[in-house]
């Protein structure tokens, strides 16, 4: 039986695993910490991802954690809602025309118990990998022990060990700005009415995005990249008493402060190796579309692996060279675009776009091809030539 290593146990490299085990491969997955990890991370599943969950056998299991949204809102930080987008347009489209927000530390462990169900698979905690090896027939890993194998997909994150190990060139952009991230308990349907479950506030001096998970809601701040972080962690309530005075202190459950960059490996493939997610490509978060298209590579690349491994063609190259396309040309053009517009200055401009964002709202059809994009849908769609 020809053997799989993925490394990384977050939910893209537990996506592969259980794609490919669900097809007969043996498969590990090694895991650099002791547990999989709790963080909330990204919380927003699109309709694309949760077609290929529920072939997996796992979206009954997530959808019974998460909320189920069918709108998201455009909003003014003055003005108030700019648009609001009901993806119900959709349903001629996809069997799941809505978005599920769930943080994602809570579908890794119905990913992995679905997976160690299934023959030939395994899961090795505190097996960080430190070196990639290729020979023509094979792979072989050290992460504190050897392990061997056929073939590697290394989904191990944006520090990634695995493109490291293999010298790719990982080209893009960090942004100016950090992102400060706040969890609060306060319900903000109530301080807000009104407000979606997801909501781009746009402003030319301190856009937000407020967005609700099943225990809590979050927001999201630029912060000015010179700011030390004791700093910035002191004035989160003033901060967040610039969304709502509540004439006392927020509660907040945590905060976080980091970077965002927009970067793309040279190539999604080498030899026997591939890499998915955050190995691959990052993004920033506006539209969220980093996890959901690392969940489609996972499900692209264990599809045409199996078929390959059952006596089928050679398609990787085909698959790895679409993959990359999706990240450069759809999901970095998609996400910048959504940085540049939430925070345009220019008040002609901004205008002229909210202008365009009313006029898609109202319009079903025009809704509807612009949520195909948002939802991500066009990107399994759309022939690259």
């Amino acid at each position: 039986m020809t053997r799989v290593l993925v490394v990384g146990a977050g939910p893209v490299g537990l996506t592969a695993a259980l794609a490919l085990a669900r097809r007969g491969v043996e498969v590990t997955v090694l895991e650099a910490g002791p547990d999989l990890a709790t963080e909330s991370r990204a919380s927003t599943f699109h309709p694309p991802s949760l077609e290929m969950l529920a072939d997996l056998g796992v979206l009954d299991a997530l959808m019974a954690k998460g909320i189920t949204s069918t709108t998201f809102q455009y909003r003014d930080r003055s003005g108030g809602v700019i648009a609001d987008l009901d993806l119900s347009v959709l349903a001629g489209d996809t069997a799941y025309p809505f978005r599920v927000q769930c943080e994602q530390s809570r579908l890794t462990p119905i990913l992995r118990d679905a997976f160690l169900a299934l023959p030939g698979a395994a899961v090795e905690y505190d097996a960080a990998v430190t070196e990639v090896r290729q020979t023509g027939v094979g792979v072989g890993v050290d992460a504190g022990r050897p392990y061997d194998a056929d073939w590697l997909i290394g989904a191990d994150g944006a520090s990634s060990a695995v493109r490291k190990s293999l010298a790719l060139d990982f080209e893009g952009l960090t942004y100016p700005e950090r992102f400060l991230v706040v969890s609060t308990t306060e319900d903000l349907e109530q301080i807000l009415p009104g407000i979606a479950a997801v909501n781009y506030v746009f402003d030319p001096d301190e856009w937000l995005v407020l967005l609700r998970t099943p225990d809590h809601w979050r927001v999201l701040f630029p912060t000015e990249p010179e700011t030390p972080d004791e700093v910035e962690i002191a004035r989160v309530q003033e901060r967040l008493s610039g969304v709502v005075d509540l004439g006392r202190d927020w509660a907040v459950l945590h905060t976080s402060l980091y970077r965002v960059h927009q970067r793309v490996a040279s190539t999604f493939r080498v030899g026997r190796v591939l890499l998915a997610g955050d190995a691959a490509h990052v993004n920033n978060p506006l539209g969220g579309m980093g996890m959901n298209s690392g969940l489609h590579d996972a499900v692209a690349f264990a599809q045409a692996l199996a078929d390959l491994l059952e006596g089928g063609e050679d398609r990787l190259d085909e698959v790895a060279a679409r993959r990359r396309w999706v990240a450069t040309d759809y999901v970095k053009a998609q996400t910048h675009g959504n940085w540049e517009q939430i925070r345009e200055r220019d008040p002609v401009a901004r205008a002229a776009l909210h202008e365009t964002l009313r006029a898609r709202a109202a319009s079903p059809e025009a809704m509807r091809d612009y949520l195909l994009t948002t939802s991500m849908i066009d990107s399994l769609r759309t022939v690259v030539r």
